[in-house]
């Protein structure tokens, strides 16, 4: 297994140059268990446990691997096992808020060169919901696609894909039944050697059925989705980078219920575009698009160019993304307090000896 057939590349290649005189190796993570992580490397499949000072300094759970990253490793002698001892940068990372109240980053994926958002042909359908997934993957830097799944039970498929359009501009946008084996051949071109991939979308939209399909055989596990409510079970319960025959590797996640954003300025920017654009001509800088006079936003919307919805939903995802960022700055400010706390402490111990 040559590390190209991974995704490596120049990118990461110069990052491990100074690791490299040291006689590090390099493994990528393809899945994690209960704090061990197996990997992918030239030497094949190996176990890897983080190293004590890589946990010591960490700061969060974004500070330990994740699936699809890049770690600077030693093998154990004898063992067939290896240590982690750094975390290479990362080309794209695909980060939420924590699940709960705790002010947290989690990255749920890295790495990834096209993200696919599934989204069920059913009840799951929510132009809203898309616009929020379309905001993290843009942030995360990778390229978005939009997976329209389930189109062999639905009866207006045109239309669902042009409400679509509307919401994911400049977005490529497919349309699948992977239960039926349809539109995977479109799937396909996005999964040349080298290239990842992570399926992310709502639980019960197809993501797993769309990865047996592409595999050739039953490799993820599916459920059934709740009648009347459309939700499916968490038919993934652990997050796995997987290669396919064609060389390409995808990255399958749980069904995320709750997405709060972390951040996604840019991701805003992009996602909502076209009031981005009118926005510029509205005669206050700071316009908040509400009470304020000679708004060029609210005139586009009562002239019917701008969706009042996506206005609403626009402005939410705003106002989310102040309070995140004003509670990751308060977080920030706690880690810092006690990181100086550790490093007086270990001053002081260093000193009385």
């Amino acid at each position: 297994m040559n590390l190209q057939s991974l995704g490596w590349n120049p990118f990461f290649a110069n990052a491990f140059a100074t690791f490299a005189k040291s006689g590090y190796s390099v493994g990528r993570v393809v899945l994690e268990h209960k704090n061990t992580y197996w990997l992918l490397s030239e030497h094949g499949e190996i176990q890897a446990m983080i190293a004590g000072r890589l946990r010591y300094q960490a700061t969060g759970k974004h500070a330990f691997p994740a699936i699809g990253d890049w770690v600077v490793i030693k093998f154990v002698p004898g063992e067939g096992k290896a240590v982690i001892h750094a975390i290479l940068p990362r080309k794209s990372k695909f980060s939420r808020k924590a699940a709960g109240d705790e002010t947290t980053e989690q990255i749920v994926a890295a790495n990834v060169d096209t993200a696919f958002l599934v989204v069920g042909l059913d009840v799951d359908f929510n132009l809203r919901r898309i616009e929020r997934y379309l905001i993290d993957i843009r942030e995360s830097g990778a390229n978005p696609v939009v997976i329209l799944n389930k189109a062999d039970i639905c009866k207006n498929v045109s239309e669902r894909a042009r409400e679509t359009e509307s919401v994911a501009l400049g977005v490529t946008i497919l349309i699948t039944s992977a239960k039926a084996h349809e539109g995977l051949e479109a799937v396909g071109q996005f999964l040349s050697e080298g290239q990842t991939v992570a399926l992310i979308g709502s639980s019960g939209v197809g993501k797993s059925t769309i990865i047996n399909a592409l595999v050739g055989e039953n490799l993820q596990k599916t459920q059934e989705v709740h009648f009347g409510s459309g939700r499916g079970r968490h038919a993934t319960t652990r997050r796995e980078l997987i290669v396919l025959p064609s060389g390409g590797m995808v990255i399958d996640t749980p069904g995320m219920r709750e997405l709060q954003l972390w951040s996604g300025r840019e991701g805003i920017q992009e996602t909502f575009e076209d009031i981005e654009s009118v926005a510029k001509d509205c005669y206050f800088r700071d316009c908040r698009h509400e009470n304020e006079p000679n708004c060029a936003v609210k005139e586009a919307m009562a002239a019917g160019r701008l969706s009042p919805q996506r206005l609403t939903n626009y402005l939410k995802m705003q106002k989310e993304l102040i309070l995140a960022v004003a509670r990751q700055n308060q977080r920030l400010k706690l880690e810092e307090k006690q990181r100086v706390k550790r490093v007086t402490k270990a001053f002081n111990r260093a000193k009385s000896r």
